[in-house]
């Protein structure tokens, strides 16, 4: 599915688009699935495990959290720009595919939220409240260069976001 809604969109994207693709049969598809949304919300999964594992497989960084988060941030940013149908799912496509898909990846960004927690020992609403707005950051800036086909500039977003969290953190 995500390299049809690469090229076609999640609205332009047809089950039949979605066959052709994948060589299955209606019967099959639908054996496995409910809807077009209920295969997005598979194909967001995988394309979340994809990045997951990417983040998982890297070496822990001791350190300060500002250390941390700089290392975590460029795992995140190169498994982007290294997947780039696949992170149109989570970061572009996910808007068009529903409250289940909309639900997931507000879900997802808490996750990175509090993984920013943990990462600089917050524990005050304040200090809840500014990693939620640097992981909104991150999204808002990732999906503007996603969406212009900047890889590039993906990548080059770690400093400044760094930066982000260095000012906000005091660190």
């Amino acid at each position: 599915m995500a390299e049809v809604m690469a090229e076609k969109g999640y609205v332009a994207t047809s089950v039949a688009d979605v066959l052709r693709a994948a060589k299955v049969s209606r019967e099959t598809f639908y054996e496995q699935f409910e809807s077009k949304e209920d295969c997005f919300v598979s194909a967001l999964e995988a394309a979340v495990e994809v990045v997951m594992a990417s983040a998982a497989a890297a070496p822990p960084v001791p350190g300060t959290g500002l250390e941390r988060f700089d290392r975590g941030l460029k795992t995140l940013l190169d498994a982007i720009a290294d997947q780039p149908e696949l992170s149109r799912l989570f970061m572009i496509e996910v808007y068009a595919a529903g409250p289940r898909a909309l639900e997931r990846r507000a879900a997802l960004q808490k996750r990175w939220a509090q993984l920013l927690d943990r990462a600089f020992g917050r524990r005050t609403a304040a200090d809840r409240f500014a990693n939620e707005a640097i992981v909104a950051a991150t999204s808002t800036l990732v999906t503007s260069r996603l969406a212009g086909g900047d890889i590039k500039g993906i990548r080059a977003l770690r400093r400044p976001l760094v930066e982000l969290a260095r000012r906000v953190h005091g660190a």
